[in-house]
């Protein structure tokens, strides 16, 4: 009778703490005012955090291939998390493969950048989003690109803040960046990966298509009807010379003040001139 007791004693206590743990994690998501979770795909695993509420704004982090949640809240050169959440559906995520993030996949050679569209657009339908605007840093802008060609229908504006590009004086820059940095620390993480993989999904990425914006042609965005917002920058691994060409070559697009992060008082300015040109396209 003793052990039956002892045995009905704790399974009461293991289902109480089963029963209390969900309310924990609840409280500890109530208080942030953030939702953390995963969403799986085969063997894509995608780590996401939503905030706010009202039309989805889906936000890509700067960072290269470390593009993180993380990475978008320290807020250089502004928080997008902090600024929309109090008027939209924000939803962020790691980056497949980046490190210092939650999210793995394959590393697929052939396909880099459609790989991470998959993502992008596997994890909107996740969440049962149809239409979504976009606000994407740095790699975001080729993101972006991609996104508007294969989703022209479901993604009715976008924002593109000091976006990555081809630069004809740096034409393997991003190859290289990547072979010392995310490159090498990525190995360490998957040891079935070499960095001859490695070098070969950078060469389809950045050598193969190294030309323009990385992931569709000029072509494409002369025909793109998409309202888009680009806010240029002119650092190497930010052209100024290809955002530019981006805005004169798409025929509804809007440039914003330049150089709008110096100084730092104009971030304020170009934060608004974002924010109205949201309010403006949102459905």
């Amino acid at each position: 009778m003793d052990k039956i007791r002892r045995k009905l004693l704790k399974t009461g206590v293991a289902a109480t703490l089963m029963a209390a743990t969900p309310q924990v994690f609840s409280q500890q998501i109530g208080q942030s005012g953030e939702a953390m979770s995963i969403y799986e795909r085969g063997d894509v695993s995608i780590r996401y955090e939503e905030s706010g509420s009202g039309f989805p704004l889906l936000l890509i982090a700067g960072g290269g291939l470390d593009s993180s949640i993380a990475s978008i809240k320290r807020g250089r050169p502004f928080n997008p998390i902090e600024e929309f959440k109090g008027e939209y559906r924000t939803i962020v995520a790691d980056l497949r493969n980046a490190n210092g993030g939650q999210s793995s996949g394959p590393l697929e050679i052939e396909r880099p950048w459609d790989s991470f569209t998959d993502d992008h657009l596997g994890l909107m339908d996740h969440l049962g989003i149809d239409k979504f605007m976009v606000l994407g840093f740095c790699i975001g802008g080729p993101f972006i690109w991609n996104l508007l060609e294969r989703a022209p229908d479901r993604v009715v504006a976008a924002v593109l803040a000091q976006p990555s590009g081809f630069s004809p004086e740096h034409p393997e820059l991003f190859h290289q960046r990547n072979m010392a940095g995310w490159g090498p620390e990525f190995v360490k993480r998957r040891p079935e990966i070499s960095m001859e993989m490695v070098d070969q999904f950078l060469t389809e990425m950045y050598i193969t298509n190294g030309d323009f914006v990385f992931t569709v042609t000029r072509d494409f965005v002369r025909s793109c009807q998409t309202p888009v917002l680009i806010l240029p920058d002119d650092i190497p691994v930010h052209p100024y010379a290809v955002a530019m060409e981006a805005a004169m070559l798409a025929p509804n697009a809007e440039v914003s003040l330049f150089p709008w992060k110096q100084p730092e008082e104009r971030i304020a300015l170009a934060v608004r001139h974002i924010r109205s040109f949201l309010r403006a396209h949102r459905k």
